[in-house]
């Protein structure tokens, strides 16, 4: 199966497409993690990309679509693969689709996660990360043992630039102006599928998992 997640930041959809993707047996293929990876290897994608990520803007799309079909012409996607994070605008969608085309397939289910703004700002601005062994955790949802401390390495967490209030809003803003088009486009192709994502994880994994069985 070829799947894509869609939805703002904060919605949850990370956590969802991992274990869609496990369930499926395809990989989960991350843009977020994969641009983050660039950064902390100091490679050319990652200098360029690091400067939008820090202010909350989408990186452009020639570095994203450059990423991401290298990423689909390994062998392990041969037999489908689960995107988390791309599409984001039209222009990507048009590339994947060409892309696709190229080999007679398509896109075979769009999820369009969906929640309340003032729930994905809850959400981003309680997430904490590791900077040494990568765990992630939640002031309310997962918190570590010792309050800013990493349980696994015991290093002290840290918040994301782009999960700080004040860039929040702006990236929810630039969401809705440049990535909610592709709601109406993959509704009108017959292959959206809304989940509501206000919810608890078990409860929207369960949603999810009707929908690809579908």
């Amino acid at each position: 199966m070829k799947i894509i997640f869609l939805g703002p930041p904060g919605v949850g959809k990370g956590t969802q497409a991992a274990q869609a993707a496990a369930a499926q047996g395809i990989p989960h293929i991350s843009t977020g993690e994969i641009l983050r990876a660039e950064v902390e290897a100091g490679s050319d994608l990652g200098g360029r990309a690091k400067a939008y990520m820090d202010r909350g803007e989408l990186v452009p799309d020639d570095l994203v679509v450059a990423m991401v079909a290298q990423r689909l012409a390994q062998p392990d996607c041969a037999s489908g693969y689960l995107l988390d994070g791309f599409p984001r605008t039209m222009a990507q969608a048009a590339a994947l689709e060409a892309k696709l085309a190229e080999r007679n397939e398509a896109v075979d289910t769009v999820l369009y996660f969906s929640a309340p703004d003032d729930v994905l700002i809850r959400r981003l601005s309680g997430r904490r990360a590791c900077p040494a062994c990568k765990a992630g955790f939640h002031v309310e949802a997962m918190p570590p043992k010792t309050e800013g401390i990493c349980d696994k390495c015991g290093t002290e967490l840290i918040q994301r630039d782009d999960d700080k209030p004040e860039t929040i809003q702006n990236r929810l803003e630039v969401y809705a102006a440049q990535t909610a088009e592709l709601i109406d486009h993959y509704r009108q192709a017959g292959s959206l599928v809304e989940i509501d994502s206000a919810g608890k994880v078990g409860e929207i994994a369960g949603t999810v998992n009707k929908a690809l069985a579908a």
